[in-house]
């Protein structure tokens, strides 16, 4: 059943009849112009622009050569507000070019996806989409010369250029068309990147993934699961990968409601830790119990010498239990460290941070290794639920997992910082030695102020920021950013 159901994602026709079945639902709801992610922050730009001369407060680092790329959610239309998830609008990449200590230009540009370019009465790129939606919306990273799209439940990459040239449709630089994730993790070594990847249409397995780092398909690993599990993010160490098997399932109660997302929170799924050896099979993974909760994002996992993983994430109660539009509902969200004890076959759990956070990032020469400072962004107040809707000024908080100690920077009134990339000052660099940089949002209601890029010293948050790039256009609040260095890009 699960081949046959990966043979029909890659069926144009079979998805187009999945599709409009699909819609025949939405026909009984009513239109209703109410929705928190199309308003706002949130709120869609109409247009794709091209600035230069962008004013520079501060000092850009002048080592820093590359793009800083954001991607989310921009409709090109919305049939019914009432029906939209944030998690399934047209992808939008925002890129800032910096070299020579210069902001060269800003530029936004839709995904190229046979979907949006019919609506935009544009040429079609090559190749074509996979899966029941043709949306690539939630990442962007580099890798084997390319800039690549990412979105999670069956749809392939989409590739770009330097210049955000929507390419083609691929797994990366493979013939094969398998699903892919929206959160692949880079092994800093060997430049592989490792992904646990599911298929919306397979509800009862999810598969391990290795691509190599010319983007070739090195390992693919079958993992039986059920009920369809939303499998957003993982881990790895260097010798283990970290499945997050959490009750948000599918459903097809939400579809009949008309939803566009059809994952919910599933009190029947039990809820478990997978760690499946990079060099094994599905028979070899170890499996722990866990109490109900879900992990967008992790941040980093590594080895003890006892061979023993530990494994810290941004952990929430629950979510997707009482909204089809997005993680609206309030939710008791801690920064977690896992203890997963391999001899007892027990989890441990332990709180770094009570307060609602999320976007964990650290410095990625680091991946699958011990590593000291946590760098996450504030949703709420300590000790009290957060909602990614309820909007207010947040913090960049940076965790010393050493001495315990957090520190903290406000990005001033009236604004929110997105997610914040770490980038070392060289390759030679302590862990803490580089830059933090991040697109900083205006949460006006009617973007009264402007949107920009804040780069901050890693060792000094709490001081002024490094340099601060002033952008001309709202940019809406989205999902996740990169940097790509410029000899990344072929």
């Amino acid at each position: 059943m699960s081949n046959f159901l990966s043979v029909l994602a890659n069926n144009t026709i079979a998805m187009k009849t999945l599709n409009y079945l699909s819609q025949i639902p939405k026909l009984r709801v009513p239109y209703a112009d109410d929705n928190p992610f199309l308003k706002g922050p949130f709120a869609p730009v109409k247009d794709e622009i091209s600035t230069q001369n962008l004013k520079v407060i501060g000092v850009i680092p002048p080592n820093l050569d590359g793009l800083f790329l954001r991607m989310g959610p921009n409709p090109v239309e919305v049939d019914n507000p009432a029906l939209y998830n944030w998690f399934v609008g047209d992808g939008m990449v925002h890129a800032l070019r910096i070299q020579n200590g210069k902001a060269l230009w800003y530029k936004n540009r839709y995904v190229g996806t046979h979907k949006v370019n019919d609506k935009l009465n544009r040429p079609r790129i090559k190749g074509h989409p996979r899966g029941v939606v043709d949306i690539t919306n939630t990442n962007i990273i580099g890798h084997a010369g390319k800039i690549w799209t990412l979105v999670e439940s069956g749809p392939l990459p989409v590739a770009m250029d330097a210049e955000l040239n929507s390419l083609s449709y691929s797994l990366f630089n493979s013939e094969e068309r398998y699903e892919f994730t929206a959160h692949p993790h880079k092994d800093p070594d060997t430049g592989e990147l490792h992904a646990i990847c599911y298929d919306s249409l397979v509800l009862n397995k999810v598969h391990y993934h290795v691509i190599d780092k010319e983007g070739k398909l090195k390992k693919r690993v079958s993992i039986p699961v059920q009920h369809g599990p939303m499998m957003h993010d993982c881990n790895m160490t260097q010798s283990q990968m970290v499945i997050f098997d959490l009750p948000i399932t599918f459903s097809l109660k939400n579809i009949m409601k008309g939803a566009d997302f059809p994952y919910i929170w599933n009190d029947k799924h039990e809820p478990r830790i997978g760690l499946l050896p990079k060099t094994g099979e599905a028979q070899d993974i170890q499996w722990f119990k866990i109490d109900p909760c879900f992990v967008f994002h992790s941040c980093n996992a590594y080895d003890l010498e006892n061979g023993d993983v530990i494994v810290d994430a941004s952990v929430h109660e629950k979510t997707f239990a009482n909204t089809i539009q997005g993680p609206a509902d309030e939710q008791n969200i801690r920064f977690e460290r896992w203890h997963l004890d391999r001899k007892a076959g027990e989890l441990k759990r332990t709180v770094i941070s009570n307060i609602p956070q999320e976007f964990a990032r650290f410095d990625e020469r680091l991946t699958g290794k011990p590593y000291r400072y946590a760098y996450t962004l504030t949703l709420g107040e300590e000790n009290k639920p957060g909602s990614p809707t309820d909007i207010s000024p947040n913090y960049l908080l940076r965790h010393d997992l050493k001495t315990g100690e957090t520190l903290k920077h406000f990005y001033g009134e009236g604004y929110a910082t997105g997610e914040v990339i770490f980038i070392p000052k060289s390759k030679e660099s302590a862990e803490d030695e580089g830059w933090l940089i991040s697109y900083v949002h205006s949460i006006d209601a009617n973007h009264q102020k402007i949107t920009k890029v804040v780069i901050l010293d890693a060792k000094n948050i709490e001081s002024d920021p490094q340099a601060t790039i002033e952008l001309p256009v709202h940019v809406p609040l989205g999902f996740h950013s990169n940097w790509v260095n410029q000899d990344e890009i072929f």
